[in-house]
Order: structure tokens, then C-alpha cells, then sequence
């Protein structure tokens, strides 16, 4: 296919199955006005019925809520986050009053992803019925390690590798880069961080676990805060197109010696 100018407004490349993808987490999330009841065990019951069969496992976790402020990000009230994840633990629902999310460690495919989120949000609609979203995000984070880090410079463009294509960049041992874009005509962002992470460091500990050597991470989030009903078809629908942006990006950003690398046939 010809090379994409423009990730943000390029059609949906042709998509290249990648087996051994660096792939280690992948994020739905929508958030809603709290539901203070949700902090019950009595409220969140049913909900929990209409999952178990797919997510069996539950550990309730005491969080650390935030505050949005005039002196701004604040630490708020502890909430409680009811985490239901599948017997491999490849897969967590995670339900607080204030969000439900899905996320996955066991990424195969973009529509099973989407039909398991749609199976949630159809539960929790029923169970919870929340009656805005307030924000929908959909996150997807690779990590470079072992030997492909060494060849960085050949499985991402020029224009990805900042420090790291300079001669001196072996001396480099953190270097990261953001961007938030705004999707032309339209309320949507983007945020892109893409760099190199020392060993045992990560850029975000509630969703890149720290490893035990250096790694390049790209981490690719596109999001929306513009309020609208809760419903659930609507939501997988905007959740799909957020995640094919994604993937034109993620296709602009790396090269063919980075899907043959993992296994694809570009």
C-alpha cells in the first residue's frame, strides 16, 4: 500500500496480523457522573452475575480518587474499584463509581476485543444504567525489548526515533516524547508518547509494569470528553473507529521490518 502522509486523516490500512506482537495492554474506558452506589456490594451483585461466567474472579481494591481543582490535579476520597478479570487473568473489568473499563493483556484481534466490550457495557447499562458517558478512551501500548531494541532504527520512521537515531543516543537512558493531537473537525484527541525506558522505570505504573531491562514504548490513547447518552451500541461503535485511528497510526509510525520482525507479512 502507499505510505501514510497523514495518520490523523488516512483511510483504515489494510490490516497485518503480527503473532508475536509487542503488544502488552490494551484499554477501553468510560467514564460517567458517579454512581455513589456502586461502592455497595448489594449494586454491583448483579452486574457481577451477568459477567461471571466470562469473568469469574473478583478482587475489590481500595483506589485513590482525583480531584480536578484551581491548583489542579488533587488527590480526592478513597473509592473502591471491583476488579473481575477471567481465570488466566489475560483479561480484568475493572467497575469504580465513576468508570467501567476493559482491559486486556491477551489482545487477538480488534473485534474480539470490541464484542467483549460490547458484552460489558450491555450488562452494565442493564445492571447500573448510568445515564451519560462522560468520556471514552481506547489505549493501545507496545514495548521494545531483547534484541529488537537494538535495531529500533530500522522497525520505526525517522521521524518516531527523536534522540534515539543520534550517534550519541546509546547514552541516553529515559527520552520519551508526547503529543496530543486534535482530530480534525471534530471533539476528539489523541495523545502519543513514544521513547525509550530505563530498566525498572515505566511511564505509567497502572498500566506499563515495570521491567527488568530497557525498553522503546509507544502508547497511542484517542479519547473524547463530550458528553452523550449511555448506549452501549453507540459507544462500540465510536470505540471501533477510535481503534482503527489507532491503527493508522500505529502503521505510520512503524516500518515493515517491524511487522516482519513480529511476524507479519507486510
Amino acid at each position: 500500500m502507499a505510505e501514510i502522509q497523514n495518520p490523523l486523516t488516512a483511510p483504515l490500512p489494510a490490516e497485518v496480523p503480527l503473532p508475536d506482537a509487542p503488544l502488552v495492554r490494551v484499554i477501553g474506558q468510560v467514564r460517567f457522573p458517579p454512581v455513589l452506589s456502586l461502592e455497595k456490594r448489594e449494586f454491583i451483585a448483579p452486574f457481577q452475575e451477568a459477567i461471571r461466567s466470562t469473568y469469574p474472579v473478583l478482587r475489590p481494591e481500595q483506589t485513590q480518587g482525583i480531584v480536578l481543582g484551581p491548583q489542579g490535579v488533587a488527590p480526592g476520597p478513597k473509592q473502591i474499584a471491583w476488579r473481575f478479570s477471567d481465570v488466566d487473568g489475560g483479561w480484568r473489568v475493572s467497575v469504580t463509581p465513576e468508570f467501567v473499563a476493559i482491559e486486556t493483556t491477551s489482545y487477538t484481534s480488534r473485534d474480539d476485543f470490541l464484542k467483549r466490550l460490547r458484552f460489558v457495557l450491555d450488562a452494565f447499562a442493564e445492571h447500573v444504567e448510568p445515564a451519560l458517558v462522560q468520556r471514552l478512551g481506547v489505549r493501545y501500548i507496545d514495548r521494545v525489548t531483547g534484541d529488537a531494541l537494538a535495531d529500533i532504527g530500522k522497525l520505526v520512521r525517522q521521524e518516531v526515533l527523536g534522540i534515539v537515531a543520534l550517534p550519541f543516543s546509546e547514552h541516553a537512558r529515559h527520552s520519551l516524547t508526547e503529543t496530543i493531537f486534535a482530530l480534525p473537525e471534530s471533539k476528539e484527541q489523541l495523545l502519543a508518547r513514544w521513547g525509550k525506558v530505563p530498566a525498572g522505570a515505566t511511564v505509567d505504573p497502572n498500566a506499563i509494569e515495570p521491567i527488568a531491562e530497557p525498553s522503546w514504548v509507544l502508547d497511542i490513547d484517542m479519547f473524547c470528553n463530550e458528553e452523550h447518552p449511555f448506549v452501549p451500541e453507540e459507544i462500540v461503535n465510536t470505540a471501533r473507529r477510535f481503534a482503527e485511528r489507532l491503527y493508522t497510526l500505529f502503521r505510520w509510525a512503524v516500518t515493515n521490518d517491524f511487522l516482519r520482525r513480529y511476524g507479519g507479512k507486510p
